[in-house]
């Protein structure tokens, strides 16, 4: 894994991370894993500023924001192109600031008489054999929001900084401070189309360092990406092209190949094993990631993907992946809620005949989905599943179903235990009275969970790619500023009926980036099939993964009958709790992993046992 550390203030302690390297110009933090070039750094005196991984800023940029250093103007350091960690110190404050996607996470705990943060959660509570937080996982399991617990890790006494927030340390203490509102003003479409144009250009164009360019080609957002990076040279383009799917990928894919100047086109064709679940009976066949990630479930057909990019190149390279494009380009219909409440009646009703079409219904049964979530705001929100948790468990409808909810209290929360249940509607009590600076609009604060579950998911990818084939994956929706300039838009105008991907498409018509046929799609694959046949086929080892020897099951995380009768769904091809088994699955096969993790700190030269 690659991440990063350090320390504030003096300890007897001679603990570093282990293989760690010191990062240039900053007094006690280090990498693990990163490459040199990736690290980079300069000073002027007592201060000094850091950038670990994807930044394009060059070093007259990095040292032209040492003055905001200076001025604690944090946020302008992150407003370069990439996805990056920032270290910055002026005297004895030091700032530690991650991105808005939570690829580059932050930690801290007190150990030692010190300070002691990181990018890896895991990594802190080694310091001292700190276990798992159960509570903590309940809520990754049951709501899925990243941000819902606030400043609580999943593991004990290591807290987390919040999405849009830095850890600050001075002599008074460490605290974490927001540098990003809680919502962006509002941007009409026609009028940020150009900056979102012009921020995934540069996005692209600052990760071409001269290796081998590979490049998912499937749909809009991916296709995009490919075609920006064959503006700048040659582009191995790779489509998994399994048969089981139905989808119209692989002919776009072609005729794009057929037009675009740069591209070279490889199909990945599927297999009997490129199915969700295969190979989770081998727990050494994934790197351990900090968190439980989705990518565990479908690691064999990333797999297939990675397997068909190295074939064709001559050296491991940089890939090109659309992951989050849906997240910043489009937006769910529940920003009707937000309509609705803000008095926008007849936009909403607008809105809602066109979703009512997409539907099959009508459009009051769209507007009365949409109106219990106009009524409240996250507070209430959060007392409101509280006391749903407290409740009796619910039959299981499929998720959509359910009216639209700040926070859905998705399958998994219905396979807890009572005391389980109990914990975290305590929990969630004390995060709502907590809750400061929350955002007015649901649509602001859904967009920046998915993104944060997104990034966590993708780093988890991420890893696969280079420890297993030495790729770097590069998923440029997710940098600080494609993130700004596309959130920008309000919710119903990039999320409006009847127009796929509008956002994208004004930015790009004209451009001659992508041809015409491929900005007037409106279809989307999907992988349903590859989802349902991975639970049927591997449904002895999910019975054994969740079954009486689950880690969940011993912490009451989940209960025997209600996963078996979800599991004998699925294999029987009926409508299951995907999304709900996927996390469920994802987090015991992590939690079993963690059994095994190698050790993460040296001290006084020897390695700890962790």
């Amino acid at each position: 894994m690659r991440w990063s550390a350090g320390r504030y203030g003096t300890t007897e302690e001679a603990r570093r991370p282990r293989d760690g390297h010191p990062v240039p110009g900053i007094e006690a933090a280090w990498t693990a894993g990163w490459p040199t070039a990736r690290v980079r750094s300069v000073s002027d005196g007592p201060v000094s500023l850091a950038v670990i991984g994807d930044c394009g800023a060059d070093d007259d940029q990095l040292a032209a924001r040492l003055p905001a250093v200076r001025a604690g103007r944090w946020r302008e350091l992150t407003r370069w192109p990439g996805s990056y960690l920032v270290i910055a110190r002026e005297g004895a404050t030091l700032a530690v600031i991650g991105d808005l996607a939570g690829q580059y996470p932050v930690y801290w705990r007190s150990h030692g008489h010190a300070l002691w943060w990181a990018t890896s959660a895991l990594a802190l509570a080694a310091l001292d054999g700190a276990p798992v937080d159960p509570t903590a996982l309940a809520a990754h399991l049951a709501l899925a929001q990243p941000d819902v617990l606030g400043q609580r890790s999943l593991m004990r006494c290591v807290n987390r900084v919040p999405g849009g927030h830095l850890l600050l340390a001075d002599p008074s203490g460490a605290r974490t401070v927001p540098f990003e509102p809680a919502e962006y003003g509002s941007v009409e479409l026609p009028v940020a189309a150009a900056t979102v144009r012009a921020a995934l250009r540069e996005a692209v164009a600052s990760r071409l360092d001269g290796r081998p360019v590979s490049a998912d080609l499937a749909g809009l957002d991916s296709t995009t990406l490919a075609c920006l990076a064959a503006q700048r040279g040659p582009v191995t383009a790779v489509t998994f092209a399994d048969e089981r799917l139905r989808d119209d990928d692989l002919p776009y894919a072609k005729r794009t190949t057929a037009v675009v100047p740069g591209l070279t086109h490889h199909p990945v064709p599927g297999t009997a094993n490129t199915v969700y679940y295969d190979g989770l009976d081998d727990l050494s066949g994934l790197p351990v990631t900090d968190a439980p990630n989705a990518y565990a479930v479908t690691a064999s057909i990333k797999r297939a993907v990675l397997d068909t990019v190295t074939a064709h190149h001559p050296a491991p390279g940089l890939h090109l992946t659309g992951s989050a494009g849906d997240a910043v380009l489009s937006a769910p219909s529940s920003y009707l809620a937000d309509l609705l409440r803000e008095g926008q009646r007849r936009r909403a009703w607008s809105h809602a005949l066109g979703h009512a079409r997409l539907r099959h219904t009508s459009a009051w049964s769209v507007l009365a989905w949409a109106r219990p979530a106009s009524r409240t705001g996250l507070t209430g929100a959060w007392r409101q599943t509280a006391a749903e948790l407290r409740g009796p468990v619910r039959e299981w409808v499929p998720q959509a179903s359910r009216p639209v909810a700040w926070t859905p209290l998705l399958a998994t929360a219905d396979w807890m235990s009572p005391d389980v249940r109990h914990q975290l509607a305590a929990a969630l009590n004390v995060a709502a009275d907590q809750l400061d600076d929350a955002p007015a609009r649901l649509a602001a604060w859904s967009d920046r969970q998915d993104l944060a579950r997104l990034g966590a998911d993708t780093t988890g990818w991420r890893q696969i790619a280079a420890e297993q084939y030495g790729i770097d994956l590069v998923a440029p929706y997710l940098d600080n500023e494609v993130i700004r300039a596309c959130l920008a838009v309000p919710a119903d105008q990039r999320g409006a009926p009847g127009r796929y991907k509008p956002l994208l498409t004004k930015a790009f018509t004209g451009a001659g980036v992508l041809p015409d046929f491929v900005l007037a799609r409106t279809t989307k694959g999907g992988f349903n099939a590859l989802a349902y046949a991975g639970l049927r086929e591997n449904a002895p080892v999910l019975l054994d993964l969740l079954g009486p020897s689950s880690r969940l099951a011993a912490a009451g995380l989940v209960t025997k009958q209600p996963v078996a009768r979800m599991l004998a769904r699925a294999a029987a091809g009926q409508p299951t709790a995907q999304g709900a088994l996927h996390l469920a699955v994802a987090a015991e096969f992590w939690l079993r992993q963690l059994e095994t993790a190698p050790a993460w700190w040296e001290v006084n030269a020897r390695v700890a046992a962790g």
